[in-house]
């Protein structure tokens, strides 16, 4: 999909109803759903965290950035994520927090960065995080700057390829929290997407569906 393609639909993008819960159950683990529908996660009294979701052109297309996180002793240890991470006391509001991460994990200015829509907020059990998600939009290309500590790698995902449905596979793994289980995940060049990433993922593609 060409930026420009993708820019002149923005503002119908922003508009769009959030489709939440009825995308984030078509990524979610099995034993996820039940976070998803019924529970009450103010009795865990989460941590308040923010991620971006940021699209920029890369050779005329629109792309979208995902990152490898390193590998340290967490439950979030060498997955794909987006840039983010927790709310700190000098930031303002969660819009902050996540421009702030994600300029501090892979080197964005965000005086560069347009935020133009909120997405669902969701809920990780194994971390206890609630997470705010924004979509970004930076209108030239990036060069990346990744910090080391946090970030083994970049994932430059075109537009186009999250659309497609090949990318959404069952895959067997050991988690956090459980031992060869069956998740639905997205596959990018061998790379799996799987739970809070691929749900927020989810609820994009679902929206850009109504709209591309």
């Amino acid at each position: 999909m060409q930026f420009e393609q993708f820019l002149d639909k923005i503002s119908v993008v922003a508009k769009q109803p959030l489709f939440a819960l009825d995308a984030h159950l078509k990524m979610a683990p099995l034993e996820r759903v039940q976070y998803l529908q019924n529970y009450d996660y103010s009795a865990k009294n989460p941590k308040a965290s923010a991620v971006l979701s940021l699209f920029y052109p890369k050779n005329g297309l629109a792309h979208l950035l995902l990152i490898v996180r390193s590998s340290y002793p967490g439950v979030h240890s060498s997955q794909i994520a987006f840039p983010g991470g927790k709310k700190e006391l000098e930031d303002l509001n969660l819009q902050e927090t996540a421009l702030r991460e994600a300029n501090e994990e892979v080197g964005i200015s965000p005086t560069e960065i347009e935020i133009v829509k909120q997405w669902s907020d969701l809920y990780i059990p194994p971390s206890n995080f609630m997470v705010s998600a924004f979509m970004g939009i930076a209108q030239q290309p990036q060069n990346f700057v990744m910090q080391p500590d946090e970030v083994s790698g970049i994932i430059e995902l075109p537009v186009e390829d999250l659309l497609n449905d090949s990318l959404v596979q069952n895959v067997r793994m050991t988690t956090s929290y459980a031992t060869d289980i069956e998740v639905p995940a997205f596959v990018i060049n061998d790379h799996i997407v799987w739970g809070a990433t691929a749900m927020i993922l989810s609820e994009i593609k679902e929206t850009f569906r109504a709209v591309f």
